[in-house]
């Protein structure tokens, strides 16, 4: 059972990726009801949780290679809300009030993202799913996972991925990687590890928010990370 959690307002960055589970390509159903099931574990103790939600899985921008740049980022965004209605079906089907907030206007399957009633929705034990990133081109999702961090006071980022914390090189190509506990923003920058981009690292720095990194190859870490647990590496 999980008591007396460490963070009381988190923002959970899942990757498209992570949602594929191990298919690789679009949504595992197994894996969605996995997560939700830990993060209810979370809400019924009174955890304030906002999830952004990569896109991944279907289109990442910088894979319209032909493309116009700014008309594929926009492809990814919409990838986005796919995920996020997927984790809003999941979680209210376990009784969870969840309320998707796009930062692109689509008033027929979701509320455009107002700060204030994102606030407002936390308060009173809703999760809230944001997509479209930060609505802007050329921003990642992880840059919209600091923004939306900074904005709604949160006070860490767990950032769920597909790898179980910080290497100092690429543990699927190097059997002999180094995973760090604990890490400062500025290496992760200058050593141009794979975390964050270095916008979204940059914001977190400035505003002094911690980025818990953990693997979702198990589920129940977001309920270990939010108690506190030594898991994955820790950003600060």
């Amino acid at each position: 059972m999980l008591n007396m959690p460490k963070y009381n307002r988190v923002i959970i960055k899942i990757s498209g990726e992570a949602l594929a589970g191990s298919k690789g390509f679009g949504l595992d159903e197994d894996t969605i009801n996995a997560i939700s099931d830990e993060i209810k574990k979370s809400t019924d103790i009174g955890v304030q949780i906002g999830i952004v939600c990569g896109g991944g899985n279907f289109w990442r921008g910088r894979a319209g290679k032909n493309m116009d740049r700014t008309r594929a980022d926009h492809m990814g965004m919409l990838a986005t809300v796919i995920n996020a209605l997927a984790l809003q079906d999941a979680l209210e089907q376990r009784g969870v009030p969840t309320r998707v907030q796009t930062a692109i206007e689509m008033r027929s399957i979701a509320e455009p993202y107002i700060r204030g009633k994102a606030v407002r929705h936390m308060e009173k034990a809703r999760v809230v799913i944001f997509a479209c990133g930060t609505g802007n081109p050329y921003f990642t999702t992880d840059t919209a996972a600091a923004l939306r961090a900074a904005e709604m006071d949160a006070d860490v980022i767990l950032l769920a991925k597909k790898v179980d914390g910080v290497y100092d090189s690429d543990p699927n190509q190097n059997s002999s990687a180094i995973k760090f506990d604990s890490i400062k923003y500025l290496d992760v920058i200058n050593k141009g590890l794979g975390v964050m981009d270095s916008t979204a690292t940059s914001l977190c720095m400035d505003n002094e928010i911690p980025i818990l990194v953990f693997g979702l190859d198990e589920p129940e870490n977001i309920t270990k990370a939010i108690r506190g647990e030594a898991i994955g590496t820790i950003v600060r």
